[in-house]
């Protein structure tokens, strides 16, 4: 986990206000050391995607560990004239203390399996939902998108440049890190490089253009300046009259050929195509061309196909907002809850939508990988004291189609959840954003083509156990009667 010191907020009261409500009735009741279990899942990938990416971890972490109502959180709750004083006095001293278990950050994540299990005292599980949603939601969405503008690059690096279209300075400081997890190589987030070791880099904007009294003296005060490989923005006039015969004349004037051109606007396959002649001609070859402005995957794998000469990408407002389905659509939903001898009792929420029908209890998932290949076939869900024979042979089914089943032979199987907190001790060691963005990478090897396709991606198998699916059949069939 990154030290650098900055300072932090107390996030404590950042809840929705039913969290309270209902925490005080807890208290009031026999529920308020009733200990329940809650899943953190999604149900559909952003933008028809074949899979998401985890992240956000770190930032739970953190808030559950600084977890702390002061003085004046409790005072602004007496005003609310809704708590009992005994409740208020509880939350002086409260304190996480339950069991927490999710994916790792920088894992390819599927619908309906969970990225997060919290084991807990009802009032602790139900309070904080709120932060963990708004933050794996955040930084899921960011990563996903993010490594779907990498894949469509093809290689070629792609720098994250939105903090000044984010949605907040929590939207562009963690979609910053995010984007890092999920492969960009960069950010353009000065605090995000401190904060969390996401490289920063940028050169000038326009104005440092505009504020001298040529583009060549702009240009070349620059180079003077920052002689190793500096960039230049060439499309402030006209990239292909003024913008590129001056970065040449300035580069070879220096006796600079480490280098880079910088395109913001136009067409920007037109212009690469034409820049980068006009560089070759003089001996350039080594200076890259970056482009910018308003990418995204399709707009990156169209200018790909058509030939553009283009070394990186900058991209900005369409990945720190997740523009095309800025919603992840996380939720948090009750699974089971232990009864006062110990045993776990499963629940489900069922609904006439049938995507919204929870999958009951604590659960244990395993990815399945072909030993062949080492790629991922298929997740299989089970209630957590199932012993699964992974030596003999498994058949899974479709999840969209029961019919369609599949049997592995030879495969092996790997948990999805690592212990994160046991008993309100953190017993997890966070790994940096550098170690995570490589981790999310091989990862992605990992997967399939098919899986990764952006239109119309092969449907991955997330089964369950034989006696899971029978469990979630018998609830359903007890609420249909008015049994539950």
């Amino acid at each position: 986990m990154q030290t650098t010191e900055f300072v932090r907020e107390n996030f404590t009261m950042l809840c929705d206000f039913y969290e309270l409500t209902m925490g005080n009735g807890y208290f009031n009741t026999e529920m308020r050391n009733r200990i329940t279990y809650f899943d953190l899942f999604f149900r559909r990938v952003p933008d028809g995607g074949g899979f998401a990416i985890a992240a956000g971890l770190e930032q739970v972490i953190d808030y559950i560990q600084n977890l702390n109502f002061t003085e004046s959180d409790i005072e602004f709750l007496r005003s609310k004239n809704c708590f009992c004083e005994e409740f208020l006095e509880y939350l002086r001293s409260f304190k996480f203390t339950g069991d927490i278990y999710a994916v790792p950050e920088g894992t390819p994540i599927f619908p309906r399996e969970p990225i997060l299990t919290v084991r807990a005292p009802a009032i602790e599980a139900q309070f904080i939902e709120t932060f963990l949603l708004l933050t794996l939601n955040h930084q899921c969405l960011i990563a996903t998108k993010a490594n779907r503008i990498v894949r469509a690059a093809k290689g070629k690096p792609v720098s994250e440049f939105g903090s000044r279209r984010a949605q907040g300075k929590d939207g562009a400081v963690l979609g910053a890190r995010a984007a890092y997890i999920g492969g960009c190589s960069g950010t353009a987030c000065t605090i995000s490089d401190k904060r969390y070791g996401v490289p920063a880099g940028g050169t000038m904007a326009h104005s440092w253009v505009q504020m001298f009294d040529s583009e060549l003296e702009a240009f070349d005060t620059y180079c003077r300046i920052y002689p190793e490989n500096p960039c230049l923005l060439i499309d402030t006039y006209n990239v292909l009259k003024s913008g590129i015969p001056h970065a040449i004349e300035v580069f070879k004037k220096y006796g600079i050929t480490k280098c880079v051109v910088r395109i913001d606007s136009g067409d920007i396959t037109y212009l690469s195509k034409k820049a980068r002649k006009m560089l070759d001609a003089e001996g350039l070859t080594d200076c890259r061309i970056i482009v910018s402005n308003s990418l995204d995957e399709y707009i990156i794998s169209d200018l790909l196909h058509q030939g553009a000469c283009i070394d990186a990408f900058g991209v900005g407002e369409r990945l720190v907002t997740a523009k095309s389905d800025p919603v992840f659509g996380g939720v948090y939903k009750l699974v089971a809850v232990e009864d006062k001898n110990g045993k776990i009792n499963p629940k489900i929420k069922v609904s006439e939508n049938s995507v919204k029908i929870t999958t009951p209890h604590f659960k244990k998932t395993y990815r399945i990988y072909e030993k062949e290949t080492d790629k991922a076939i298929a997740d299989l869900m089970c209630i957590y004291d199932e012993e699964i024979d992974f030596t003999a042979p498994l058949t899974i089914f479709d999840p969209d189609n029961t019919w369609k089943e599949k049997t592995l032979t030879d495969y092996y199987a790997e948990e999805l959840q690592k212990p994160i907190f046991i008993g309100g001790e953190l017993v997890y060691s966070s790994p940096s954003a550098e170690e995570i963005r490589k981790y999310c990478a091989e990862q992605i090897d990992r997967q399939w083509d098919e899986v990764k396709r952006f239109e119309y991606p092969h449907n991955y198998y997330v089964d369950m156990s034989r006696k899971l699916w029978d469990t979630r059949h018998e609830l359903l069939r007890q609420a249909s009667k008015g049994l539950q």
